[in-house]
């Protein structure tokens, strides 16, 4: 991530702020950085989570977002753009700008942010009382992480290989690994 300006930002001016931006920009304890575009297995990729949790979750009080809307995690004093997500907390149904309070969330890794997206994102996600499973998808290897959160507080890893089923216990569903690399030509 590169920082898109120098000057430092209240959570609140940056929300300002970013309305009249162009790009899509990351804020951190008052820095801001500009996100780069993703390249197209990326995106299938994101779209093929997304579209396999809208179809599960239909009638049910949870909701699947996609990348263009921001996460924000007040304990970090950060804003995240995470590549899919879902909430079923009702006091989100309200907020146009952000959610505060997902049970899910999806980063499918890049080689420019997985060092983040394991590391100091995790980190940050993990202060989310609300967060029950992260998942960490990794197009190269075909490989799924399911971090989830156990009641001591502790996250387990369920890593999901071949021709398998991920389960999101925190949303009582599945979705096939099949599905998930759905288009995406093998290496």
């Amino acid at each position: 991530m590169q920082t898109a300006l120098q000057q430092h930002f209240t959570a609140e001016d940056f929300l300002a702020w970013e309305e009249a931006q162009v790009e899509k920009h990351e804020f951190v304890a008052g820095e801001v950085f500009a996100m780069v575009g993703a390249r197209q297995d990326h995106v299938v990729v994101s779209g093929n989570i997304f579209a396999g949790l809208k179809q599960r979750l239909r009638g049910t009080p949870c909701r699947p977002y996609v990348a263009d809307l921001k996460l924000r995690v007040d304990a970090a004093d950060a804003f995240f753009y995470p590549d899919v997500m879902v909430s079923c907390h009702p006091g989100d149904l309200g907020n146009q700008q952000f959610i505060s309070n997902p049970s899910l969330v999806v980063e499918v890794l890049s080689d420019s942010t997985a060092a983040y997206d394991r590391g100091s994102k995790f980190a940050a996600y993990r202060q989310l009382e609300s967060l029950k499973e992260y998942l960490i998808v990794d197009i190269d290897a075909r490989r799924v992480e399911c971090f989830s959160r156990t009641p001591d507080n502790d996250w387990l890893l369920h890593d999901y290989l071949g021709e398998v089923d991920c389960q999101l216990h925190s949303l009582s569903l599945s979705l096939p690994l099949a599905e998930i690399f759905e288009d995406i030509e093998t290496a």
